[in-house]
């Protein structure tokens, strides 16, 4: 008579890790992983507007700080935002606003001039206009950090998943 065994299902994820570690993966931050190795190497390409200010701060943040000489890549970002209505009342009066955000980022080697990773990444935020003028205007301030952060943040696991970037 056979019955359900629970372990063998809470150990499937277990061997699934080890499976996984024979076949190439490996972790970021681990010595010689794209995170330690892309951490203070990359130049940012300048800002010229708020929000790719806070783009560029926040993947400083995460990448290190930029400098003009001596880094082995160059990262290229042009971001582009869209703000739209996403509540309006009956009688025609905006509550809720939604910034949709969209970042296209090329990666290139200083060494080779090859492009070494490159892509878009996408999402949005939203944030509330039912206050006064100076606290939607915050909010309106802050959703825009938020959709900064999570844009970075994106680009840098897009960077760090690539691979051939390690020296």
């Amino acid at each position: 008579m056979s019955s359900f065994d629970r372990r063998k299902v809470l150990l499937m994820p277990l061997a699934a890790c080890l499976a996984g570690s024979a076949c190439g993966f490996e972790p970021v931050y681990a010595p010689g992983g794209s995170g330690s190795e892309l951490f203070g190497r990359v130049e940012l390409s300048a800002p010229n507007t708020v929000d790719s200010f806070l783009l560029v701060e926040n993947l400083e943040q995460k990448l290190g700080r930029s400098a003009t000489s001596g880094k082995d890549y160059k990262l290229n970002v042009q971001v582009a935002t869209d703000i739209q209505a996403a509540a309006i009342t009956t009688t025609n009066e905006t509550n809720r606003y939604t910034i949709n955000g969209r970042a296209e980022f090329s990666l290139r080697s200083n060494e080779t001039g090859q492009i070494m990773a490159s892509g878009t990444v996408t999402d949005f935020v939203g944030y509330s206009a039912a206050g006064s003028t100076v606290s939607t205007l915050a909010d309106e301030r802050d959703a825009k950090r938020r959709l900064m952060s999570i844009l970075s943040d994106q680009i840098v696991n897009r960077l760090y998943a690539t691979p051939d970037l390690t020296a």
